[in-house]
């Protein structure tokens, strides 16, 4: 198994510097990880310094609250992807999800997908502040609106991923859409057992360690 294709290798700290921006892609090009993920402010530079190599540039929309106006999420994904993201994770409204407002989360997944067109839309549902039931019906709406990806956590709240979070994930959406478990996979083991659970992509910035 080639591990680092399974990777989003990460930094989503709000103090993160050019500086480290600039060795997270360099680092996620010497390893041929899936992707960076990355604050939209630096989407430029990491399409800039990945230009040509194999690691796509992803980044965050609505991060890390998912509370913000549709248009503030739709507008923020249209000048990521002109900036050179090709890659979206954004995450859903999680109100309007636990107030049963079925059709409002369907319909913002839809048009951020709809704004993404082939490039890929991954789904932050915050697994950590949803029962059972929700994360079942986020994973539904993510997978009837066309995304291409249902993803666990923001890495910001008050839990990451868990191996029964995937399993649940990955029952509900079937064997052909993605799953990424993102926040708290920290060693290569923390990574087999999700991907073993059915995660297709891991979002960590422990990358190297679970690599080396």
């Amino acid at each position: 198994m080639e591990l680092n294709k399974f990777i989003d290798h990460t930094l989503l700290k709000p103090d993160a510097k050019k500086e480290a921006i600039t060795k997270l892609c360099k680092e996620a090009k010497e390893n041929s990880f899936a992707s960076v993920c990355v604050n939209p402010t630096n989407v430029p530079l990491a399409s800039k310094l990945l230009a040509g190599s194999s690691v796509k540039v992803c980044t965050v929309i609505g991060f890390p609250l998912g509370a913000n106006l549709l248009a503030t999420k739709i507008s923020e994904t249209k000048q990521a992807l002109v900036e050179g993201a090709e890659e979206i994770d954004m995450v859903i409204n999680i109100g309007r999800l636990k107030d049963n407002d079925d059709e409002y989360v369907e319909k913002e997944i839809a048009e951020l997908k709809k704004v993404c067109g082939k490039k890929v839309l991954k789904v932050i549902i915050e697994t950590c502040l949803l029962t059972d039931e929700e994360k079942i019906r986020a994973c539904k709406l993510a997978k009837n609106a066309g995304a291409d990806f249902v993803k666990t956590s923001t890495g910001f709240s008050t839990g990451g991923a868990k191996v029964e979070d995937i399993k649940l994930m990955r029952k509900t959406v079937g064997p052909d859409m993605g799953v990424k478990a993102s926040g708290g996979v920290r060693t290569k083991e923390d990574a087999l057992k999700m991907i073993d659970a059915g995660a297709t992509r891991i979002g960590t910035s422990n990358s190297l360690e679970i690599v080396k």
